[in-house]
């Protein structure tokens, strides 16, 4: 395992003590001097999904074929504290394969795949491990699915699983508080109303799951956001859905044109989570420009106090890219976190951002750090109320040149120094981007994008499925592969 360290425009003693083989203290992240930059990183090969332990003091990162544990206490000089590769590479039709998420809740860690079918006899399920000790897991269970899986989450003993086959994309619960995991239930949209299950899954996929308390909320793709009650994880009931197309629109689609509408705005909802008080949603939408419309996709913040009438409040657009194609930069909207009044997100090849939403209705951009050349970021989550973490997925897309890995940042309102251009220009001078570039680094929605938010609209469980006007796309042609994109499901149709 390589790893690599670095502080660029490093001034002062305490930074030089990052430098590569250096032992470094834990320090204040109030002491990191000059512009906004990296505290650290340190490869993790194939990393894709980070989540946070208890306290901030290590992080557990997905590693496509196993899992790292980073240890954050001196985040000027993260280390991989422990590091498995080829899980259960001695079970019959092993090892686990494709491994995008990982979840921890106190001391059990959750490990899922493949993310994405891949045929054959491939092994799927969850590996739950004990991490009292966080440098050396101990594996406890394993369950075996019919399923891939795509995200996860885990609390209070429960796994909730995204589980999208057999044409009924669907939430699977299962209990994992001891050594042998049961299966508790399943929902799905088709069992609310069999019309689902006639459009293409890949519309309205379950791309990823959040639970707080006795609600779970599903990023549905083009059908929104689907907020269930698990106060009993065998038995998920309706509550409302929200930000997504309507039942009736997405019938009208010709199945010719789905692969090209599961890429593009308006739709694509990846992600959805509440802070604390559960008040305030953040969700995010991972879209493409096809035919040059449709991306990149940003992040909404929602008024969801009332969850059967939520409101959306406001929008930070993607950072601007010459290419909003599959083929171009990156900077759409990935996986966030939205934790005391803060905003951390990350976007590509856009880098990785913070807001301060303590005014959901005019979100404030903190900080912006990217390096296209070099990092594309898969996440960005908060560790403590000094730093935050992100993944780094190196030259998984192509084109970019750094190392897989974890990186650290400071929580302050600071700026990049020279920070590089995501835009291209143009013989007349102007930049060329999908959006407006504005003062802060931020960009406003382009066409395609206002014309998708305008058209969020909200259901509650007494009434019938959300509606909204949606252009349809044309035939995406020479589309390349998805490669841990939520619309991967589009392709199987």
């Amino acid at each position: 395992m390589q790893r690599r360290e670095f502080l660029r425009g490093v001034a002062g003693s305490a930074a030089l003590g990052a430098v590569v083989g250096s032992p470094v203290a834990s320090t204040s992240a109030t002491a990191h001097p000059g512009p906004y930059r990296p505290f650290g990183n340190v490869a993790v090969e194939q990393a894709k999904e980070a989540v946070v332990g208890p306290d901030g003091e290590y992080v557990y990162v997905a590693a496509t074929d196993g899992f790292a544990v980073v240890d954050v206490r001196g985040h000027w000089n993260p280390r991989v504290a422990f590091e498995t590769r080829d899980l259960l590479v001695d079970r019959e039709n092993g090892p686990l394969p494709m491994i995008q998420d990982v979840k921890v809740d106190g001391d059990r860690l959750l490990v899922a795949g493949p993310a994405n079918p891949i045929g054959g006899d491939a092994l799927q399920g969850v590996l739950v491990y004990d991490v009292s000790d966080p440098e050396n897991p101990e594996r406890v269970a394993f369950h075996e699915t019919d399923h891939s899986i795509h995200n996860c989450h885990l609390l209070d003993g429960v796994a909730y699983l995204s589980a999208n086959h057999g044409g009924r994309n669907a939430l699977v619960t299962v209990d994992v508080g001891g050594d042998d995991p049961t299966e508790l239930g399943r929902w799905s949209l088709a069992d609310r109303d069999e019309r689902w299950a006639e459009i293409p899954t890949g519309l309205w996929t379950v791309h990823d799951v959040w639970v707080r308390g006795n609600r779970a909320y599903l990023a549905h793709w083009d059908a929104g956001v689907v907020v269930l009650d698990v106060s009993d994880p065998a038995s998920p009931s309706f509550v409302s859905r929200f930000a997504g197309r309507s039942l009736d629109d997405l019938a009208d689609v010709p199945p010719e044109a789905s692969r090209a509408q599961s890429l593009a705005l308006p739709g694509n909802v990846h992600y959805a989570m509440t802070d604390d008080a559960g008040d305030l949603l953040a969700l995010n939408r991972e879209a493409w420009a096809v035919d040059g419309e449709g991306g990149p996709g940003g992040v909404a913040l929602w008024d969801v106090a009332d969850e059967t009438s939520p409101e959306r409040l406001s929008t930070v657009a993607p950072p601007p890219t010459p290419d909003a194609s599959q083929s171009g930069t990156w900077t759409t909207s990935h996986n966030l976190d939205l934790v005391d009044g803060r905003l951390f997100t990350s976007w590509y090849q856009g880098g990785v951002k913070v807001h301060d939403v303590s005014d959901p209705a005019s979100p404030e951009q903190m900080a912006w750090w990217r390096d296209p050349d070099e990092t594309a970021f898969w996440t960005a989550t908060r560790a403590t109320e000094q730093f935050f973490v992100a993944t780094s997925i190196g030259d998984y897309l192509g084109g970019v040149e750094g190392e897989a890995g974890l990186y650290t940042f400071p929580i302050e309102r600071d700026e990049q120094k020279d920070p590089p251009s995501l835009t291209t220009t143009a013989t007349d001078g102007s930049a060329t981007t999908s959006g407006t570039a504005t003062g802060d680094g931020a960009t406003a929605p382009s066409t395609t994008e206002r014309a998708a938010l305008d058209a969020e609209t909200t259901t509650g469980s007494s009434g019938a499925d959300a509606t909204g006007n949606a252009s349809g796309f044309g035939v995406a042609t020479g589309v390349a592969a998805l490669v841990g994109a939520g619309a991967w499901t589009a392709f199987r149709d």
